[in-house]
């Protein structure tokens, strides 16, 4: 059974959990803080530039994502996960910012090859340029399982909390979508790069946000 997140995100997102836990809570230690947001920086900027495309873009979010958490480390509960939290940062700084207009998901080269990676006993990794194109094709509970494992590092157990659903599903959802996205790419078949690459990516993270914010509904 998996452990329910924090109740709520530093930045005004609420995510419920299943029981209210009344239990002593761990007495906050900012070392072990600073220690915690340091080990996930290396996940943050992978998410930020593939949010960003840029990787000037991306490290100005990510340094705006740990001066967010910095600052409200006493909204963390001990013991939940610092990925999870700190991704649900970066996500609705990334977010703002596009309404700002900040972001235009100008992609280069570099970024463009970046890889989507899930676990170890998923398949083979597929391009980012083509992800997005080609993650508007699946039906929207494989694609929210597949960018928040993939793209934002999630574990599947972390994942399931999300998405409100069993472990069993989410790897089920990540496993169907990578071998649907994998026949696409063996045979040709990703929508043509006339589908604006941008309007492609502000769907998929205005789902992604629906998805965090608020968990799937079936």
């Amino acid at each position: 059974m998996t452990r329910p997140m924090a109740e709520a995100d530093p930045i005004g997102a609420s995510v419920p959990a299943a029981d209210v836990d009344t239990s002593p809570r761990p007495a906050r230690d900012p070392v072990s803080f600073k220690r915690e947001l340091t080990g996930v920086i290396p996940h943050l900027r992978a998410f930020a530039r593939g949010l960003c495309g840029r990787p000037d873009l991306a490290d100005d979010l990510v340094q705006e994502t740990l001066l967010k958490a910095w600052a409200a480390q006493e909204r963390f509960e001990p013991g939940t996960s610092m990925r999870a939290w700190t991704f649900v940062i970066l996500r609705n700084a990334y977010l703002t910012d596009m309404r700002r207009n900040r972001f235009r998901a100008d992609y280069d080269e570099t970024v463009a090859e970046r890889i989507l990676v899930a676990p170890a006993a998923q398949e083979g990794p597929m391009h980012l340029s083509d992800m997005h194109r080609a993650l508007l094709t699946l039906p929207p509970e494989r694609r929210e399982a597949l960018l928040l494992v993939g793209a934002g590092g999630f574990s599947y157990e972390e994942a399931a909390q999300i998405c409100g659903c069993a472990v069993g599903t989410i790897k089920s959802r990540v496993g169907r979508a990578r071998a649907t996205l994998t026949q696409m790419i063996e045979h040709g078949q990703i929508p043509r790069r006339s589908t604006d690459d941008a309007v492609a990516h502000s769907a998929i993270m205005s789902e992604l946000e629906q998805t965090v914010l608020h968990g799937h509904r079936d």
